[in-house]
């Protein structure tokens, strides 16, 4: 049996991570435009928890000047000197697990989604971390590859994943599902998983994360993003995925309260390819929801449905047109560390 339970997103936290962009990454041709998505975002979560902020020593200055510019405080944030590949915490940041002897950060490998990517600096982000004193409890490097992206688990220890992520060979070529099935079990204290075989999602790198397609909350919730245009190309997997989630329950045996997002209009990047623009790309902070937004007029009807998800939650739209211009949202840009992590 397990001595570790991964805890879900809503368990009270600490502190997010935040990986800030800067001019040796990507962004570097929009990095006024998606500064200002991470200011917004920041002054957000910071009302409701600390932000832990890698970056390298070369960036500081700017990013302290960011925040004092949406009133974010000296006390609310740590920023530590990190080098980095890229700006995707939830991929590269640690899954924290409550055990028999307390909490602990599990870094798995990050390989740039499949070696699409370089990775080797972000695969380190973890470790420099915790080398540098930000955590507060044990930090254990795990050889499998797994991205936080990946993964949604509830209170009863059920698992939430895509078959065409976690069993790609681009992951794990020497493990078998059943393989990463007992890794899921023995390192997350998973007593179930729902496999889901549906949710293309175009313009999008990972593989199909999880956290682009459906999320659980609280209370047995299940919320997913639907589309009613018969022309997309979305479609009809979604249709596939819609009726696949339906069928599924949780380790106790009981079935899930679903909430159907809405679909955005399309967006297309400057080379003409579609973005991944989805609503379910949300983050779960202290009891608040911090929802992308794209401004379509969808939005309002999302921000409704995660409300209807989340009640008693405080519901904010957070705009991230820039953001898909790379290809992930919102969750994609953080890693929540529950309460007792950071040292700070």
């Amino acid at each position: 049996m397990s001595q570790a339970t991964l805890l879900p997103e809503w368990a009270d936290q600490s502190a997010v991570l935040l990986t800030w962009p800067h001019a040796q990454t990507d962004w570097q041709p929009l990095l006024d435009d998606v500064t200002r998505v991470y200011q917004e975002l920041a002054a957000a979560i910071s009302g409701r928890a600390k932000l832990l902020i890698a970056a390298p020593e070369t960036a500081h200055a700017g990013i302290e000047q960011a925040l004092a510019a949406v009133a974010v405080t000296a006390d609310r944030y740590k920023l530590f000197d990190v080098a980095s590949d890229d700006t995707w915490a939830r991929d590269h940041g640690p899954l924290t697990v409550r055990g028999t002897t307390g909490l602990k950060l599990l870094d798995f490998t990050f390989n740039g989604w499949g070696n699409k990517f370089s990775s080797a600096q972000d695969n380190q982000i973890t470790s420099t971390l915790a080398a540098a004193g930000a955590f507060a409890v044990p930090v254990e490097s795990c050889p499998l590859v797994l991205e936080g992206g990946a993964v949604e688990i509830d209170e009863e220890g059920t698992l939430l994943t895509t078959a065409s992520c976690l069993l790609n060979k681009n992951r794990n070529p020497e493990l078998s599902r059943e393989a990463i099935e007992q890794e899921l079990q023995q390192r997350l204290g998973v007593k179930k998983i729902n496999w889901l075989d549906y949710g293309y999602l175009e313009g999008d790198d990972t593989d199909s994360h999880i956290d682009t397609l459906a999320r659980l909350t609280p209370g047995q919730g299940l919320v997913y993003v639907g589309c009613d245009d018969p022309a997309d190309d979305h479609y009809l997997e979604f249709q596939r995925m819609e009726q696949q989630l339906v069928g599924m329950t949780n380790a106790d045996g009981q079935p899930y309260h679903r909430f159907r997002l809405p679909w955005p209009k399309a967006v297309f990047g400057g080379d003409g390819e579609r973005l991944p623009a989805t609503y379910a790309n949300f983050l779960i902070v202290n009891g608040s929801v911090l929802v992308p937004v794209y401004r379509d007029d969808k939005d309002a009807e999302a921000l409704s449905v995660i409300g209807s998800a989340f009640p008693g939650y405080e519901v904010i739209g957070i705009d991230c047109l820039a953001l898909i211009e790379q290809h992930g949202s919102l969750h994609c840009i953080t890693m929540q560390l529950p309460e007792g992590v950071i040292s700070f």
